[in-house]
Parts: structure tokens; C-alpha cells; sequence
């Protein structure tokens, strides 16, 4: 059996009712597979949120009640459930948390609405949806048409078509990170 990339690393993803499906689960199912425990909040614990395409996901937890300083990543997956989610204080502060602790923040599709809300793009080369392009260069990011994008801690992709390449740099990077 070979070394697992990933063994010992915990990752943090965010859920709410009309998430995108596969921006949750593809890279959730590849950061298991490499290792990683990864940890599903929702705005409450142990509730069932239903996905764009109808796809269940049940949260572990509430995302009140967590701390960057558990986890080495945020995934903050897309659909409508960003919409929700950016407006909560908790979730700013959590994904603020992440950037200032250099820990990787992987935004994928309308995913980025959250990193936006949160105030941490300003300067950051990425990518997302065509959908929110203007908002995240209104948000100060450098906005670029690729499948995904890494500058520093942050990981971008555009739509769930960019799921081999988002997921990959997602184990890269939380694999490289330094140790916390």
C-alpha cells in the first residue's frame, strides 16, 4: 500500500440546501481517497441539505462551531447555496480565518461568492463561474479563463467540468503546505 498524501489532514467543506452536487462530493470522495478527513458544515449539525441536481449531503456539524486552526483547508463549493451562506458572519469569518493562516481556501463555480463576501480576493489571481467574473474583479481579483487557477493558498476552477484539475491542485497544495 502506498503513502497516502494527505494522511493526517483535515479538511473543512462548507454544505446549504442547493449546493452543486459534484463541487462538493468530487473533491470531498478525492481528498478521502488521498487521506484526508474531511469535515461537512452546514448551518446546522446533523441536518440534511439537498443538492442543485437532488443529491443529499448530511452535515456533520454547524459551521458556527468551527475554527480554521481544527483544519489545513476550506473547500467552498458553488450552486445557489453560496448566495445563502455568504451573508453569515461565521462563514466570513471562518474563510478570513483560512487566508491569514496561509491555509489553502478552494473556491470552485459560484464558490468564489464566498471568498468574495469574505474579503479575501483582493489581489488574488483566480478563476470561477462567467457568472460572478465581474464580481470578483469588482472584488479586487485578477480574474482568469482557466480550469484552474493557484496563487498562494487559494485554488480556483470554473465549473464542475474543472473537477480533475481543481481537486488535483487541492491534494497538491494542502499536501506542500507548511505545517501549522
Amino acid at each position: 500500500m502506498t503513502d497516502k498524501k494527505l494522511s493526517g489532514k483535515r479538511v473543512l467543506a462548507l454544505v446549504g440546501d442547493i449546493y452543486e452536487d459534484l463541487e462538493l462530493w468530487y473533491p470531498k470522495l478525492r481528498l478521502i481517497e488521498e487521506g484526508a478527513e474531511v469535515i461537512v458544515a452546514g448551518e446546522q449539525a446533523n441536518s440534511v441539505y439537498s443538492g442543485k441536481n437532488g443529491y443529499p449531503c448530511k452535515s456533520d456539524t454547524a459551521i458556527a462551531d468551527m475554527r480554521e486552526q481544527d483544519f489545513d483547508a476550506i473547500l467552498l463549493p458553488g450552486g445557489f447555496m453560496p448566495d445563502r451562506l455568504r451573508r453569515l458572519e461565521p462563514v466570513k469569518k471562518l474563510i478570513q480565518d483560512f487566508a491569514k493562516s496561509g491555509k489553502c481556501v478552494a473556491a470552485i463555480c459560484h464558490g468564489g461568492w464566498l471568498a468574495i463576501s469574505a474579503n479575501v480576493y483582493r489581489g488574488v489571481k483566480t478563476t470561477g463561474s462567467l457568472g460572478i467574473k465581474d464580481d470578483l474583479v469588482n472584488a479586487g481579483a485578477l480574474w482568469v479563463d482557466a480550469p484552474v487557477v493557484v496563487d498562494r493558498n487559494f485554488v480556483s476552477s470554473r465549473k464542475p467540468d474543472d473537477l480533475p484539475w481543481f481537486a488535483k491542485a487541492m491534494v497538491e497544495l494542502i499536501a506542500n503546505q507548511p505545517q501549522q
